[in-house]
């Protein structure tokens, strides 16, 4: 949801070097986009882990001489790094008690001043530091693949078993962040068990290493047999693995994005987040939620009966999913 941050700022300065400092878990997302010359690993758990570690990674800032930074990120750490780095120009949103760190505060947009898509949040730091002239509105937001990486990923699920010509269906049935996002393994069980029968799809699973025993649990409960990649498959091959497919199943998650941003046909699972704030833009979005009166409610964990997401049946999911199927099944066999 930064892309088009990024992408406004490319277009302001074109001739410049744009370098991306991330997490590990999402930098190579990064590698190879127009937006971002170079990348950098903020390893917060292992180098740069603590007050030293992050003396560290902040000297090694300061090597790179950067002129400004741009902070996306809100926390009080972002803004101290880059301070400590001793970049002389540091912009980011006046939040997190962190004001007095930055040449340019900026202030925080109030309800309403924005449109309540994530990356609108992006894009209006931009427009109010000066650099954006207006923001409008996004119709789609795309991740670039090379050409190799698109080769190793089609390679690479033939010889798993995949074949060409097959309605291929992602499903990522795991949310980094809480088991609340998460929809019922048995549900997704039948949906793909359904795709299968129908369509003859092949039905492929992702996720990350914590998210494998969900994977297990939808591949052991179906009928058919399903490709189980969660926990096989690093960040940055992501991307080309899920542009290898036709139609992606998965609840409000990163690899919700990425599918919607290589331009995958997507079936969004929503529970306890904000689809206003959180779903793909993309053209090729449909959303399965079951409306409950205690929903947004952006909890980890469900307190009560997780009723936002039990009350969605398979058959939610599947005639959703049925709709692209369709259109899809040619064009796969094409």
């Amino acid at each position: 949801m930064s892309l088009p941050a990024l992408d406004a700022l490319r277009r302001h300065w074109p001739q410049s070097e744009i370098a991306v400092l991330a997490r590990p878990w999402v930098a190579e997302l990064y590698r190879g986009q127009p937006c971002a010359d170079r990348v950098f690993l903020y390893d917060a758990s292992g180098r740069h882990a603590g007050l030293t570690g992050r003396e560290r990674l902040a000297r090694e800032l300061r090597g790179e001489r950067f002129d400004l930074a741009v902070l996306f990120q809100n926390a009080f750490d972002a803004a101290w790094i880059t301070w400590r780095a001793g970049i002389p120009e540091r912009v980011g949103y006046a939040r997190d008690a962190r004001s007095w760190l930055l040449t340019q505060a900026v202030p925080v947009p109030k309800p309403g001043e924005t449109r309540p898509h994530e990356c609108y949040y992006y894009l209006e730091l931009i427009h109010r530091a000066g650099w954006l002239a207006s923001v409008e509105p996004m119709q789609d937001i795309r991740l670039a693949i090379d050409g190799g990486a698109r080769e190793a990923a089609e390679h690479g699920l033939r010889a798993a078993g995949v074949p060409p010509g097959h309605l291929r269906v992602a499903i990522a049935p795991g949310a980094n962040y809480g088991a609340a996002r998460c929809w019922l393994p048995e549900r997704y069980s039948e949906v793909a068990d359904r795709l299968i029968d129908e369509f003859g799809a092949s039905v492929i699973l992702f996720g990350a290493p914590a998210e494998g025993e969900i994977a297990r649990r939808i591949a052991a409960g179906m009928r058919h047999h399903s490709l189980n990649l969660a926990g096989q498959t690093p960040i940055g091959e992501l991307p080309a693995l899920l542009a290898a497919c036709h139609l992606f199943i998965g609840n409000d998650s990163g690899a919700m994005h990425i599918a919607g941003a290589v331009g995958l046909r997507v079936v969004g699972i929503f529970g306890p987040t904000d689809p206003l704030g959180t779903s793909p833009i993309s053209f090729g979005f449909r959303m399965v939620r079951h409306p409950v009166e205690c929903s947004p409610c952006f909890l980890r964990k469900c307190p009560i009966d997780h009723r936002c997401m039990t009350r969605i049946q398979a058959d939610d999911a599947y005639v959703a999913a049925k709709s692209w199927a369709l259109e899809l099944a040619g064009g796969a066999r094409g």
